[in-house]
C-alpha cells in the first residue's frame, strides 16, 4: 500500500513509536527551553502558591556559594517543626469508595520524594557522581547530616498546604505521589544502594503521611506511585539510580524487596481514606517476565488482608496500550491500566508539527484509548501527559503559543472522556515560570482552562449545593425520556435555596417489550461519559434508604454502603448524622413497573444509577469514572446480599438501565447548576 502521513502516523502510533517512553534526562536538548511560549498571565479561583519558596532559595543552603572543586559545601542546620508520624482520621468505608471509583482529575507531585536534576537542579548543585538521580543528592552534600537537611527542608516546603488548598479551589481532586522505597525509611534501604545513606531518610515516611492528610483535609486522593522500586525497574534516574543498570527482573532477591515495600504500602494504607489505590511500579522496561511479576505481585497483596481483597491497584503498561487489556479483562478485581503519553522524544515527534499532534490526539490516540477502556471495563488512565511539545514541532506553526495551548486542551478532552482518569506531569518544577510544557502550575488558566471540576458550574458553597442535590429526584413512575421543563429556586424560610424541580415526562410507563437488554456488543457503555459511569457501584443497592444532605457524613445507614463495608469486611465507620430523608426512587415506579425479575432489573438498574449520580456529586461534583469496575462490584455484593444470583439476562438489563438512570441522573444535576449558578 502507498503510505501517505497519515497512514504513516496510524503505524508509528500502532508500533509505539510516536509517543514517548520517558520524561526528559537533564541533558536533552530543548528541555526547558526559551523558545517555549511564555504566559501572559494565571488565573484561578484560589492565589496560586509561589514558585519562589525553596527552590529559587536553595543556594542559600551554602555557607560560600555553590561547591567549586576546590570547596567543600556546608549547609545550614535544619530542624523540623515535624514531630513523630501523624495518625491516619479513622476509616470512612463510604466515603471512600467515592474516592476510589470517581473521576479523578489529577496532578503529579513530581521531584517531591523522587527527585529528578531537570526539575530540581538546586538539589543537585552538590550531589555526588554524575548527578542526576535520589541516590547522588543522598550521598552527596558532604556527608549524611547534610544530605538529610537538603532535602528535609525541601520535603517540607516543596508543596505545603496552601498548594493543597489551591488544587481543590480549581477542581483537582487527586494527586499521584510519585515515592521511593527509600522513602519507606531506613529500614527498607537495607541491602539496597541506599544503605550507606540509610540515616538521610529516617524523616521521609512521616512526610509522605503528612502529604496524605493534607490532602484528606481538603478532599483530595491521593495514587500512591512506587516510582523506585528495588533494584530499578527500567534504569531510569527517575527510579532513584544513576547507573543505568534493571536488576529487578533478574533478581529474586530485589523482586521480593519490591514486594516486601508493597505490602508495607498496602498494609498501611488501604484503609486509610482518601488513598485511591498503590500504583505497583512506575514506567518499568517491557521485560518478558513483567506480567508474571505482576501476577505474583497482586496474588500476593490481594490474599494479605480483607482490606486489600478488594484495594485498587494500578499497573503501567509499559508503553505497550495494548499489552494489559486482556489481563485486565480476564480478571475481575479493581486493576487498573496506567498509560503515560508523551510527544517529545522521538525523531517522529520531533518532525511532526504542532496541530499534527493535535490532530493524531484527536483521531488514533483518542480511539486507541477508547478501544482499550472499552475492552477492560474502563479500568484505564492517563497519569502521565503534558504540554510539551519540542522546538521544531512549534516552529512550524504560524501562532506557536496557540498551536501549544490547542495540543494541550486537545489532550485534556481526549483523555477526561475516554479514559476513567488523568494526572499532569508536573505540578512544579524550579524553571516553571517559563516552563508551560512541563508545569502545571504555569499552565493552569494559560495553555489549560483555569478550573477543572467534573461538572461545570461557578463558586457556590457546598452548603447551599448538596441539599439541592439531595433534593433531585427522578420522574414518578420510571418515565424515562424525562426532559427538564423548569428548574427554580425559592428560599426557605431559613433562607438557604431550595429547588423547585419540574419534570415532564411521557404519559405512559416503559412498555418492558421495547427494552432490550446490554451485551457486549451494546455501544452504550462505549457513549457513556467514563466520568458519568463510576457511579454503579456506590449505590447499587441504595434506593431503598435515605439520601444524606451532608455527603462526609452521609449514606452510612444505606443499604448499598452496609453491603459496601460487609464487602470490605469493615466493623467501623464514623460520622453518624441525624439524616435528611428523602422519598425513595423507586417506590412510585415499582407498582407500576410489575414484578417479574426483568422488570426488577430495569427498575433497580435506573434507580441505582440516578441515586448514584446523586450521591457523588454531592461530594465536590463529583462524577463516576470506574464505571464498569462499578457495576461489576456492585452485582456480586447484591448477588452475595440476596443469597442468590441474578441472571445473566437480568444482570445485563440492569447495567443497561443503571447507565441511562445514571446519565440522566447528572444531566438533571448540571442542569441544577446551571441555574443556580
Amino acid at each position: 500500500m502507498l503510505l501517505d502521513a497519515a497512514n504513516f502516523t496510524s503505524i508509528l502510533f500502532a508500533l509505539q513509536l510516536a509517543s514517548s517512553s520517558f520524561k526528559p534526562s537533564p541533558n536533552i536538548p530543548g528541555v526547558g527551553s526559551a523558545f517555549l511560549p511564555q504566559p501572559d498571565s494565571l488565573s484561578g479561583p484560589a492565589p496560586l502558591p509561589s514558585s519562589a519558596g525553596p527552590l529559587s532559595n536553595q543556594k542559600q543552603l551554602l555557607a560560600s556559594g555553590p561547591a567549586t572543586a576546590n570547596q567543600s559545601c556546608v549547609v545550614e542546620p535544619y530542624t523540623s517543626n515535624l514531630t513523630g508520624i501523624e495518625e491516619f482520621p479513622a476509616f470512612n468505608s463510604s466515603l471512600a469508595t467515592i474516592y476510589r471509583y470517581r473521576q479523578q482529575q489529577s496532578v503529579n507531585l513530581g521531584s517531591w520524594f523522587v527527585h529528578e536534576q531537570w526539575m530540581t537542579p538546586s538539589l543537585f548543585t552538590c550531589a555526588s557522581g554524575k548527578q542526576v538521580a535520589e541516590i547522588d543528592i543522598a550521598t552527596g552534600w558532604g556527608n549524611t547530616t547534610n544530605a538529610r537537611a537538603v532535602l528535609e527542608r525541601h520535603w517540607d516546603t516543596f508543596v505545603t498546604e496552601t498548594d493543597f488548598q489551591y488544587l481543590s479551589s480549581i477542581g483537582i481532586n487527586t494527586v499521584r505521589l510519585p515515592i521511593g522505597y527509600w522513602s519507606l525509611g531506613p529500614l527498607y534501604c537495607q541491602g539496597t544502594p541506599f544503605e550507606p545513606v540509610a540515616d538521610v531518610y529516617q524523616g521521609s515516611w512521616s512526610r509522605v503521611v503528612r502529604a496524605i492528610n493534607l490532602a484528606a483535609k481538603h478532599d483530595i486522593g491521593v495514587l500512591i506511585d512506587l516510582h523506585g522500586a528495588p533494584g530499578s525497574q527500567n534504569g531510569q534516574p527517575h527510579s532513584g539510580i544513576s547507573d543505568g543498570e534493571i536488576n529487578l527482573f533478574n533478581s529474586t532477591y530485589y523482586q521480593n524487596q519490591t514486594l516486601s515495600v508493597l505490602t508495607h504500602l498496602a498494609l498501611t494504607l488501604s484503609n486509610v481514606t482518601n488513598v485511591v489505590g498503590i500504583e505497583l511500579m512506575n514506567e518499568p522496561v517491557n521485560d518478558p517476565g513483567l506480567i508474571d511479576l505482576y501476577t505474583t505481585m497482586l496474588q500476593s497483596l490481594r490474599q494479605l488482608s480483607p482490606a486489600t481483597e478488594a484495594f485498587p491497584f494500578y499497573i503501567h503498561d509499559a508503553f505497550d496500550l495494548s499489552m494489559l487489556g486482556n489481563f485486565i479483562a480476564q480478571r475481575q478485581d479493581f486493576i487498573v491500566q496506567d498509560h503515560h503519553s508523551y510527544f517529545v522524544y522521538t525523531s517522529a515527534d520531533n518532525a511532526e508539527s504542532a496541530e499534527g499532534h493535535t490532530d493524531d490526539v484527536q483521531t488514533s490516540v483518542a480511539q486507541s484509548l477508547e478501544n482499550t477502556s472499552r475492552n477492560q471495563r474502563g479500568n484505564l488512565v492517563v497519569d502521565e501527559w503534558s504540554c510539551a511539545l519540542t522546538p521544531n514541532s512549534l516552529s512550524q506553526e504560524q501562532n506557536p503559543d496557540q498551536a501549544m495551548s490547542q495540543f494541550c486542551q486537545a489532550q485534556l478532552g481526549v483523555y477526561s472522556n475516554v479514559t476513567a482518569g488523568w494526572s499532569f506531569w508536573s505540578y512544579d518544577l524550579e524553571d516553571c515560570a517559563t516552563d508551560p510544557g512541563w508545569c502545571f502550575k504555569n499552565a493552569v488558566g494559560n495553555k489549560l482552562p483555569s478550573t477543572f471540576f467534573s461538572y461545570s458550574s461557578k463558586t457556590m458553597a457546598p452548603g447551599v449545593l448538596i441539599p439541592i442535590i439531595s433534593n433531585l429526584a427522578p420522574p414518578k413512575d420510571l418515565r424515562v425520556a424525562v426532559p427538564i421543563q423548569n428548574v427554580s429556586v425559592t428560599a426557605s424560610s431559613s433562607g438557604t435555596p431550595s429547588p423547585t424541580v419540574n419534570l415532564i415526562g411521557p404519559s405512559t410507563t416503559i412498555e418492558m417489550s421495547s427494552v432490550q437488554p446490554a451485551t457486549t456488543q451494546n455501544p452504550t457503555f462505549a457513549r457513556m461519559p467514563l466520568a458519568s459511569s463510576l457511579a454503579a457501584k456506590e449505590n447499587a443497592i441504595s434506593q431503598k434508604q435515605a439520601v444524606s444532605d451532608n455527603i462526609l457524613n452521609s449514606a452510612h445507614s444505606d443499604r448499598f454502603m452496609q453491603i459496601h463495608r460487609r464487602k470490605h469486611r469493615q466493623l467501623f465507620d464514623s460520622g453518624k448524622t441525624k439524616r435528611q430523608q428523602v422519598a425513595p426512587a423507586s417506590n412510585s415506579a415499582a407498582s407500576t413497573i410489575g414484578s417479574n425479575s426483568s422488570e426488577s432489573a430495569v427498575l433497580k438498574g435506573y434507580s441505582d444509577g440516578f441515586m448514584t449520580a446523586k450521591l457523588f456529586a454531592q461530594h465536590d461534583l463529583s462524577k463516576l469514572g470506574f464505571s464498569g469496575q462499578y457495576v461489576l462490584d456492585s452485582l456480586q455484593a447484591m448477588n452475595r446480599e440476596g443469597g442468590g444470583t441474578m441472571s445473566p439476562g437480568d444482570e445485563e438489563y440492569y447495567t443497561n438501565w443503571f447507565y441511562q438512570g445514571l446519565a440522566a441522573g447528572e444531566a438533571l444535576v448540571q442542569t441544577a447548576l446551571d441555574v443556580l449558578t
